[in-house]
């Protein structure tokens, strides 16, 4: 996989392993995952590691949260990109700003189809994965502009820190947020520093998906 300039091997080596489980979890490593699967000497010497990923702009670190790991950069492809990838159902759209009503319920066999190229999300691991339009610049620090596509794989909860298609049940609207379980509310938490968070409680919000990729209009 590239990577900016900057990284070293060791740092490259957890960030490719960091990504696999996230992708293949749900959630992130914790200190002692990475440790042991990269036959690191210590926790310190991983933890080193990690602020130096966060200071060049690769990880987000949720204070001492264990496994508050997320990624701040995501791979992203132009839509024109072909390639040996799979095909996802496009349900319609979500937005990155004030929440809109719950995308239109679309048959899935019958949706439009997006090509995913195998570098974003391989093929084998498309399987509960559909994609939805953004609209919208809240998500923009996240790489994440208005008309890009954003994949999700269904899911019904998540992890802190996570990017999250969350339903919020009073409004019946859906809003594209990365997703913080604060006691007894939840913060759903904008990419952008020029707006708010969403504060609700948990039992008024419902996960529908999480974001695995992003697709990028050349348009």
């Amino acid at each position: 996989m590239r990577r900016g300039n900057g990284l070293s091997q060791r740092q490259k080596e957890m960030l490719d392993y960091i990504e696999e489980f996230i992708s293949k979890n749900g959630y992130a490593p914790a200190i002692r995952d990475i440790k042991g699967e990269l036959n690191i000497s210590s926790t310190s010497v991983v933890a080193y590691n990690l602020k130096a990923l966060k200071e060049k702009g690769w990880i987000n670190r949720e204070g001492k949260v264990s496994r508050g790991i997320t990624l701040a950069r995501k791979e992203v492809a132009p839509l024109s990109l072909t390639g040996r990838g799979g095909q996802v159902p496009l349900l319609g759209v979500i937005t990155a700003g004030s929440p809109l009503p719950d995308p239109q319920e679309v048959d899935p066999e019958g949706a439009e189809k997006i090509e995913v190229p195998a570098e974003i999300v391989p093929p084998e691991k498309l399987n509960a994965v559909f994609a939805l339009r953004v609209r919208g610049l809240s998500m923009i620090d996240a790489l994440i502009d208005d008309g890009d596509i954003v994949l999700l794989r269904h899911q019904v909860d998540a992890e802190n820190g996570q990017m999250v298609a969350a339903w919020i049940v009073d409004e019946n609207a859906v809003t594209l947020k990365k997703f913080y379980h604060e006691g007894n509310r939840i913060r759903l938490q904008p990419a952008n520093s020029t707006m708010q968070p969403i504060y609700t409680s948990p039992e008024n919000v419902r996960i529908q998906g999480r974001v695995v990729g992003v697709l990028r209009s050349l348009i």
